[in-house]
């Protein structure tokens, strides 16, 4: 039993016994409400209507009591859309987030401020940690979305939303002697200093140490942090020349020290926030990844829910400029 063919029972009732009519203000055919009342009657082993000739001629004992309950049936389904709704409209709840730092650093601020200026009534809680970690709380059920940049097999019963690009900053002292470099930065000059950088995932080889293997190279990386902050810490204490996503760039660095470009050096990395197929979207969860990702459109959205793989979704937001963020006054330039 299925509940359109309740709906299409209760609209010959309420059409005068006129299929026609009933497939009329239904907007569906007259042999397609026919078929489904000949489907119900054969699963309940019951007539609903008398007929007289192939026009129904009145309602049998059997069929007004199952015509009652199926009023309140449909009356119910009414409710719980109705409960859907306002749950759905609600500006009110929690939101629980999983992140790196740098994410939560130097990208959700704004969001955040934007978002509470919204939703004050909404209580957001922000967790950090690596991607393992991450991947760690969305396994326990603890949060609603992550936000991370790579390591997508950690996170398969994800739907993750491709948010922006991003490439690398050299951070290091002013007066370094990369500065004076009268050409563009190669993975050969970097190599002659020593490195600090982001804790390398678990998960394999990282697309920098990737990058200087493939042109023969091996890196000195003598300090690794989960914080860009302390990254460029220990570059101010002259440890090594800092590697750090381009957004970690703030502008109150300009003092001591200076951020050269390293666009083609490493694999360009792309962001992107998840949250799990089964979860109801509240309207400010969907807000959430609108001003996060506000390319991503609520239509996008609901069409990735029927989507089996990562691949699928990916092909949905293939044609999808995404923006590419930087650092300091360029945090959110658009990708030419």
């Amino acid at each position: 039993m299925k509940l359109q063919q309740l709906k299409y029972l209760l609209a010959i009732v309420d059409n005068g016994l006129n299929i026609t009519a009933a497939a009329d203000r239904l907007y569906t055919s007259q042999p397609g409400v026919s078929k489904q009342l000949k489907l119900l009657e054969e699963e309940l082993g019951m007539q609903l209507f008398t007929r007289k000739g192939k026009s129904l001629h009145g309602i049998t004992d059997a069929g007004a009591q199952i015509i009652e309950r199926a009023r309140l049936i449909m009356q119910e389904v009414d409710n719980i859309r109705s409960v859907a709704s306002d749950y759905y409209q609600e500006e009110q709840g929690s939101l629980a987030i999983a992140t790196t730092h740098t994410q939560a650093r130097y990208v959700l601020p704004d969001v955040i401020r934007e978002f509470r200026s919204r939703y004050a009534k909404v209580s957001l809680n922000l967790h950090q940690g690596t991607s393992e970690q991450i991947a760690d709380m969305v396994a326990a059920n603890e949060i609603d979305f992550a936000i991370a940049t790579g390591s997508r097999h950690l996170f398969s019963s994800l739907l993750l939303v491709p948010s922006y690009h991003w490439d690398r900053k050299i951070i290091v002292p002013k007066g370094h002697p990369l500065t004076r470099l009268e050409r563009k930065l190669t993975l050969h000059d970097l190599a002659e200093f020593p490195l600090v950088t982001y804790v390398f995932s678990f998960g394999g080889q990282s697309s920098l140490k990737r990058a200087f293997a493939d042109q023969g190279l091996e890196p000195d990386v003598v300090f690794t942090a989960r914080d860009a902050d302390v990254i460029k810490t220990y570059v101010r204490m002259g440890l090594g020349v800092g590697i750090v996503a381009s957004m970690a760039e703030d502008c109150d660095d300009q003092k001591d020290l200076t951020a050269i470009d390293a666009e083609g050096l490493f694999p360009r990395s792309t962001t992107w926030i998840g949250f799990r197929k089964d979860v109801v979207l509240r309207r400010y969860m969907l807000d959430f990844v609108q001003l996060f990702a506000p390319h991503v459109t609520a239509d996008q959205i609901d069409k990735m829910r029927s989507l089996r793989t990562q691949a699928d979704i990916d092909k949905l937001f293939r044609d999808t400029t995404l923006p590419l963020r930087g650092g300091c006054k360029d945090k959110a330039s658009v990708e030419a």
